[in-house]
């Protein structure tokens, strides 16, 4: 049970990019983040450890003509791909209020369904960039939260990690809440490298942009009904479909790919990869998601890795959490 209003909102508010890279050396680290997140929020049977409500919708993508000079991923060679998306809010209470800042920053899992029977996942959220360097520290954050009741003495241990850690609160600066999720930036904070056909190499970050991007003041969001934005995702579907454009962020020669706390400069170049259509939402959302996993190192040829250490281990923690939710 959550007794502190502060740990609740500084989880909640973190949680959306789960884990960082703990290495093969340390695999428990995965598993150790969803053990502290079921600590926090308690277990709910059937749902995640984060990112616990949420509601499932279909569509496409269709790439941009200048994406395949980037990456020669099947992706982007123009042909349409369907897709399944997920949109969440973040924490692991299945009925957090979705104007309250606990369910801060949002999420959207994006599945793509590749010819041939292939996927490749793309985990994104609208935090701009992540709060720590690296899972233990996540870790580290995390055990402070739940370490930190309302009557612990103080500095409490949250209050001590925040400090030695100041892209915590610049990390929490970034977000808002949507009047919709279909009104809201989504961020990739993970570096992956582009290959092209002619074995050019770039490393980029992923950004969701949509058509318009409204966030509320925080008293007209916690006055909104509970389920607002998980209730508005179909009724704008059955009246026309959401459209996203996915844009890719150009690291320069020596940008940190390595480290998701470090943004990279706003004058680094952006360039359209192709556009989001989402025009169906799924009946039984519920349903559909628990059997849903999204893994953001499940990549395809002409998308890798960096040395970007976050990708490993949200892949070991999303895997811990879906083994427990079946």
């Amino acid at each position: 049970m959550i007794r502190n209003k502060l740990a609740v909102a500084l989880a909640a508010s973190i949680a959306a990019a789960t884990s960082g890279l703990a290495g093969a050396q340390d695999a428990a680290v995965p598993t150790q983040i969803v053990d502290t997140m079921n600590k926090i929020y308690g277990v709910h049977p059937g749902f995640r450890a984060n990112h616990a409500k949420g509601v499932v919708a279909e569509g496409s993508f269709k790439a941009a003509p200048g994406a395949a000079a980037l990456s020669r991923a099947v992706l982007f060679d123009g042909s349409t791909i369907p897709v399944t998306v997920r949109f969440s809010d973040s924490g692991g209470l299945p009925d957090v209020p979705d104007g309250s800042k606990n369910a801060n920053p949002h999420g959207m899992s994006i599945k793509f369904h590749l010819p041939g029977g292939g996927e490749t996942n793309m985990v994104i959220n609208s935090l701009k960039f992540f709060p720590v360097a690296n899972g233990e520290d996540f870790r580290d954050l995390l055990m402070a939260i739940a370490d930190s009741p309302a009557d612990a003495p103080k500095p409490t241990k949250l209050e001590q990690f925040v400090a030695s850690h100041p892209s915590v609160p610049k990390a929490l600066g970034t977000v808002s809440t949507p009047d919709s999720f279909a009104d809201e930036v989504y961020y990739g904070i993970d570096a992956f490298i582009f290959v092209n056909k002619a074995g050019d190499r770039q490393a980029v970050r992923y950004i969701m942009q949509p058509v318009k991007v409204v966030h509320l003041p925080p008293a007209v969001a916690e006055k909104k009904a509970p389920d607002f934005l998980v209730d508005d995702l179909p009724k704008r579907l059955a009246k026309k479909p959401i459209v996203f454009h996915l844009k890719a962020q150009l690291a320069a020669p020596g940008d940190n790919t390595k480290d998701p706390s470090q943004p990279w400069p706003d004058d680094r170049k952006v360039v359209d990869l192709g556009t989001l259509t989402i025009d169906k939402a799924v009946p039984d959302s519920l349903a559909a998601q628990k059997k849903l996993l999204f893994l953001p190192g499940e990549l395809t040829d002409g998308i890798e890795l960096s040395d970007d250490p976050l990708v490993g281990t949200r892949d070991g923690a999303y895997a811990v959490s879906f083994g427990r939710r079946q």
